[in-house]
């Protein structure tokens, strides 16, 4: 195999859009199959994917535990059905990959080993560099009616490259307690620690067989340095005498890059439920595991594509490391959920702006549904989480037994110090509004009482009820619970909503 050989795309032209071959910095909407059909060949330095093993492809953000049962609760009707689904996608991906590019597939044990054997017939056999293993969890039992089995805690990353040469960048870990304890035993006076090697070889190389302070190699070496190289080593205190005069040669620990990375990684812990960058996406990668593999396989300005991004990991963390990049969802409500994160000060940063993306400065999200027709078809909680999110608000992280509620809207006078965390969870705050929302052609009266019913018991005054239409009835009961309460639902209908995303993104 030939050696790795760096490179990186600074012989692009400067121009307005980051990328003289593609646009990037773009989320797409949309079936990966068919938007990857629309990029050239070998466009792209690094592709990552972590597809879910999903049977309904139109599959929506999953908050919390009990949802992300539900949803991954239906599987595909086989392995079979999985790898009928994700040949001609990986087929594509193989071709926008450039010949210098890698390529990163995770899975988990449901079909790795039939991944597996599908990208070795598109990339080829010999174009398999690692099986990486991930350990994604903690110990635990997968015991199950009545049987047992080891438990399963880690995920694969199938790591493939185009061709013979391609982007390589070592990574290193930091050296173990008891290796440095065992190595590194010596100490200068401000603590500084070093290990000593022989400063002597086998082959002479000029001027080595001086007398150096009384000593002189033993039979058969030569001292590894010339006289004025070791005088200035000597100079810069890098020679370590022994008890008995013996010089020896200087290693800082603190100049070691440390262990070359393996392909077992448990350095890296999944995402709990405290964690800073947990969103309460169900499948959500912790944003180190991603950084790593973007230093290792691209270098700045190198294009970086995820084609199934759901909460948009690998698009923040190649935003942070200075990367371009593309990404591909089917769900709008998670395209939706990492154009907020890219947008956070806490996340990137990135202004969603179309003139600045057409001079570098931002980001933008294309084909998101724009018509009451397209939202019409979508799935009962994908709809439900594109309106609570379209309305500034957090949906419900179960989706079952939501008592009429099915998100919450935190006004920004109820938002104290967030202390870092981006998670979603701002149940210690008590100042918040329901939201209620209908996908039925009509919102009725009966629709109305159970939604007072809910703000009542909640003890809300304000709340929002979102539908396609509203009908007399209906209305009429929202104005006679206002006289006869002083609460208020504030009706809004899709088109509305719809609307006022246009006026924004035309101011």
């Amino acid at each position: 195999m030939l050696a790795p050989a760096a490179h990186c795309d600074n012989h692009r032209p400067r121009m307005a859009k980051p990328s003289a071959l593609v646009d990037t910095r773009v989320i797409y909407c949309g079936d990966n199959r068919e938007q990857l059909k629309k990029l050239p060949d070998g466009c792209v330095d690094l592709i990552y994917i972590d597809p879910p093993f999903n049977s309904n492809r139109n599959y929506e953000v999953f908050w919390g535990e009990t949802k992300e049962k539900r949803a991954f609760n239906d599987r595909h009707e086989s392995t079979e059905a999985y790898i009928k689904y994700m040949r001609p996608r990986c087929v594509e991906l193989a071709r926008v990959l450039k010949k210098t590019g890698s390529f990163y597939y995770h899975c988990d044990w449901h079909a790795s080993h039939y991944v597996k054997v599908m990208l070795d017939q598109i990339f080829g056999e010999m174009q398999f560099q690692n099986e990486i293993v991930w350990k994604r969890s903690s110990a635990h039992s997968d015991s199950k009616q009545g049987m047992s089995q080891y438990g399963r805690v880690t995920d694969s990353i199938f790591f493939y490259t185009r061709g013979d040469t391609w982007t390589w960048n070592n990574q290193f870990q930091p050296y173990g307690a008891d290796y440095v304890d065992a190595k590194y035993s010596y100490q200068e006076r401000d603590g500084r620690r070093f290990k000593s090697t022989d400063i002597t070889a086998a082959k002479p190389g000029g001027d080595t067989e001086y007398e150096w302070k009384g000593k002189r190699p033993p039979k058969g070496r030569y001292w590894a340095y010339s006289k004025a190289k070791m005088e200035a080593l000597e100079a810069d205190g890098r020679i370590h005498y022994t008890t008995n005069g013996t010089p020896r040669l200087k290693h800082y620990l603190d100049e070691m890059k440390g262990v070359p990375l393996q392909n077992l990684w448990t350095d890296i812990p999944p995402l709990n439920s405290q964690a800073a960058e947990r969103l309460g996406y169900p499948t959500q990668k912790p944003l180190a595991l991603l950084e790593r593999i973007i230093n290792a396989s691209s270098n700045e300005n190198d294009i970086v594509l995820d084609a199934f991004c759901g909460c948009g990991t690998a698009l923040v963390a190649a935003q942070k490391l200075k990367r371009q990049w593309i990404g591909i969802d089917l769900s709008p409500t998670a395209c939706r959920v990492m154009a907020k994160r890219l947008r956070d000060k806490n996340g990137c940063g990135l202004p969603e702006d179309e003139k600045l993306w057409g001079v570098g400065r931002g980001f933008i999200v294309r084909d998101l549904p724009k018509t009451e027709a397209e939202l019409r078809k979508y799935p009962p909680f994908e709809f439900e989480n594109w309106a609570v999110i379209a309305l500034g608000g957090i949906p419900n992280k179960a989706q079952v037994g939501d008592m009429g509620i099915d998100g919450r809207i935190y006004p920004v006078s109820a938002m104290p110090e967030r202390r870092g965390k981006e998670t979603g969870e701002l149940e210690f705050m008590d100042t918040w509004y329901p939201i209620q929302v209908k996908q039925s052609a009509q919102v009725g009266r009966p629709d109305i009482d159970a939604f007072e019913t809910a703000m009542q018991r909640k003890e809300r005054k304000l709340g929002y009820f979102v539908g396609f239409d509203f009908s007399g009835d209906a209305l009429f009961e929202i104005d006679r619970f206002r006289r006869a309460t002083g609460c208020e639902i504030k009706p809004l209908t899709v088109r509305e909503i719809l609307d006022e995303e246009m006026s924004c993104k035309s101011a």
